[in-house]
């Protein structure tokens, strides 16, 4: 008997079927996957039926692509009951609802549904898609750039419902593995999106060029498109704009992008503000002095960080950095605003709290703002940092010193950098067993502490943007009293460590020197906590 052909389906949104699915997943089949994929994949093709799969997270992290790949890699009968949907802002729920309806009757089992978000009724109507099409049967993956509104979905409309898949952080051993990229100082000026690896993965200058953060404009581009209107959309599109609490005054003043733009500056002042006060001064410069002044090579040395007045030069910067802060608080932002924004962004995974711990029970942690995307942070920083040596009291040294003060600064910047990524990407690793913090005393720190909340035991780390050992670098993990505090409150010091860019080697005292690249290499897949064997050969200290 001859085939009876299906009549032509007439959509209302922007539906895919058939050979254009197979045109659409060409461009990726060769590009490596995701460590979340197999979440999406594990969805797909499970048992459960009466819940959708979330894909979200900030821009360029891979969201489309993973569902590109995912089309790719199906057979050709799942394939023939597949669609793609691209919904636009003119779409609503209503027609999402009846084009469901019909590749439902057609036949049609497995729906990805990308920039869902753009709907602005999607957050108040998205029980939708699972209690209805998910509970008929249909697998549906929804995708979209406003992961704010699915964050909010999933506390109303999805509670319960939904199975996130988390794309915006993205450690330093996916990046290295998806771009081909072993440098940590590459993922301090790049890390955090993709985009760098969407054309060409073997053309480095196309890579750089094209990368989110490569220069101060790019950077602030970035923030605006994909963090402040991703917050203003997706409050102004739920409960009819009825939550945008505190922050409702300065949406109607059309300052709300601004407010959010001006509150990361300000975290990242704060940072830089640190890193000077806290390195700027530190031993480590003394000994660069030191050692820049005996360089063997004549026409690298140079005197100009002994004749530079380090606390001139750091007051000089700080009054700068205060100014410019007072002028931001002026214009009328709130402690709430505040507070209500670092909520947002924390939401979108972009910041993450890693608090100050001190030796002392009763005394309360401090905040320590770690960001998930690095290359965010080093651009911001590195901008500031030329605007800043661009002042009269700079213009007297000559270019090539005031370019190594600058380097110097910059390298500082990279150091402290490399501490949050190691204690970010560490605590996201670890299982509910350890806790990772930074250990302060009243004069020096440890800059990460592994504590093993069973066995009652810590692993005490030093973090070093270096590639050479040397005595003053461990000088706290070998201070009695700094050690005989720790112990009292988080158990036996287990192991010392210091991570740096050099090769693995033990010293005589049992301090342990291990490369920074390879330590966060080994660290486990965080899906893969509870079950993974996390042996001293495998990871180092504790974990």
């Amino acid at each position: 008997m001859p085939k009876v052909r299906q009549p032509k389906l007439d959509f209302e949104t922007s539906v895919i079927i058939g050979k254009g699915l197979e045109a659409m997943s060409q461009g990726v089949k060769n590009w490596e996957l995701r460590d979340c994929f197999d979440q999406l994949e594990g969805y797909l093709y499970g048992k459960e039926y009466d819940r959708v799969c979330l894909v979200f997270g900030l821009r360029r992290t891979g969201k489309t692509t993973m569902l590109r790949q995912a089309i790719g890699r199906m057979t050709k009968e799942n394939l023939s009951r597949t669609a793609y949907i691209k919904a636009r802002r003119n779409d609503n729920m209503a027609m999402m609802n009846r084009d469901l309806k019909k590749l439902f009757d057609a036949g049609f089992r497995y729906v990805f549904i990308d920039e869902v978000t753009l709907m602005e009724d999607f957050i108040d109507s998205a029980a939708l898609f699972s209690d209805v099409f998910a509970a008929m049967g249909m697998k549906i993956v929804l995708s979209g750039t406003d992961s704010l509104g699915f964050w909010l979905a999933m506390d109303q409309e999805l509670y319960d419902r939904a199975k996130p898949i988390h794309t915006t952080f993205i450690p330093y051993r996916e990046y290295s593995r998806l771009l081909g990229i072993d440098s940590i100082d590459e993922y301090i000026r790049y890390g955090g999106t993709l985009r760098a690896g969407e054309l060409d993965f073997d053309d480095e200058d196309v890579n750089a060029q094209d990368a989110s953060f490569r220069d101060d404009e790019s950077t602030r581009r970035y923030i605006d498109t994909a963090i402040c209107r991703n917050i203003q959309h997706s409050l102004a599109c739920y409960e009819a704009g009825g939550h945008f609490r505190h922050l409702y005054s300065l949406y109607e003043a059309g300052e709300l992008t601004s407010a959010i733009n001006r509150i990361i500056e300000d975290m990242n002042h704060r940072f830089l503000i640190s890193v000077l006060t806290d390195d700027f001064r530190s031993h480590d410069l003394r000994l660069t002095a030191a050692n820049l002044r005996k360089e063997r090579d004549p026409e690298k040395r140079i005197d100009v960080l002994d004749r530079v007045d380090t606390e001139a030069v750091t007051r000089r910067l700080m009054e700068l950095l205060d100014i410019r802060n007072k002028e931001e608080q002026s214009i009328g932002i709130t402690p709430a605003h505040i507070a209500e924004i670092k909520q947002y962004l924390s939401a979108l995974e972009l910041i993450v709290d890693c608090p100050i711990e001190t030796t002392e029970p009763e005394t309360k942690p401090l905040e320590h703002i770690l960001f998930t995307q690095p290359g965010m942070r080093y651009c911001q920083a590195q901008a500031l940092v030329h605007v800043l040596l661009k002042d009269p009291q700079f213009s007297e040294l000559s270019e090539y010193e005031k370019t190594r003060v600058s380097d110097r600064i910059l390298e500082e910047v990279r150091g402290r950098m490399m501490e949050d990524i190691v204690l970010l990407e560490t605590m996201k690793a670890a299982d509910r067993d350890h806790r990772i913090f930074k250990l302060q005393f009243e004069v020096g720190e440890f800059d990460m502490v592994i504590y093993d909340q069973k066995e009652n035991c810590c692993d005490i780390f030093e973090i070093k943007h270096s590639s050479t050992q040397v005595p003053l670098q461990y000088r706290h993990l070998m201070d009695e009293d700094k050690c005989r505090r720790t112990e009292k409150r988080f158990g036996t010091i287990r192991g010392r460590y210091v991570l740096y860019r050099g090769e693995d080697i033990q010293m005589e005292n049992g301090v342990q020197y291990r490369n920074v690249e390879s330590y966060l290499k080994e660290l486990p897949d965080f899906e893969m906590q509870q079950s993974a064997d996390l042996t001293p050969q495998t990871l180092g200290p504790v974990l």
